[in-house]
């Protein structure tokens, strides 16, 4: 059975998806690739589930500044390709940029830079699998399905643990 709750951030509420045993979604409200209602399962206050409530107060630390890791079993539904990629993305550290490009390598020869990128658009727990630390290849910033005002934000939260402005893990 899946669970939800929502929680609020200061980029706006999120929702937090749980099948009880590991977090299943990050969302923010009404972003691009917002599960339907009936995937979001049964709606439930943060406090009734362990995994829900360890996520919101793991999130408010990143938040605040105090967390640079999450420490929550994972298990986002995705094609194998979208978990090869999702997994690539948990890989790069806090303060650190990557590029489509280069998670391409990463999970496989021939796997092209616009598949990662759809796959990282498809991320289905935002934050806790950092996809706002993937750029373009010429460092601009480009698509993340809570908004690009988000992703700077998250990226500039991130920065003052980066000791080189735009590095590459």
């Amino acid at each position: 059975m899946t669970y939800h709750a929502h929680t609020l951030t200061p980029l706006g509420e999120m929702i937090l998806a749980s099948d009880g045993q590991a977090l299943t979604g990050a969302w923010f409200t009404g972003q691009a690739h917002f599960p339907k209602q009936e995937e979001l399962g049964h709606r439930i206050e943060v406090s009734d589930c362990e995994v829900l409530t360890d996520a919101q107060a793991q999130l408010l630390e990143y938040f605040a500044g105090k967390r640079t890791t999450f420490e929550l079993p994972l298990a986002p539904d995705g094609t194998d390709f979208q978990l090869a990629v999702w997994a690539a993305l948990r890989e790069i550290p806090y303060g650190y940029t990557t590029t489509y490009g280069a998670i391409s390598k990463i999970v496989g020869p021939g796997a092209p830079a616009q598949a990662v990128g759809q796959a990282v658009g498809r991320n289905k727990v935002s934050i806790f699998i950092p996809c706002h630390r993937v750029v373009a290849s010429d460092g601009k910033l480009t698509g993340y399905a809570g908004g690009l005002e988000r992703k700077e934000f998250l990226l500039a939260l991130e920065e003052p643990s980066a000791e080189v402005e735009g590095r590459l893990f």
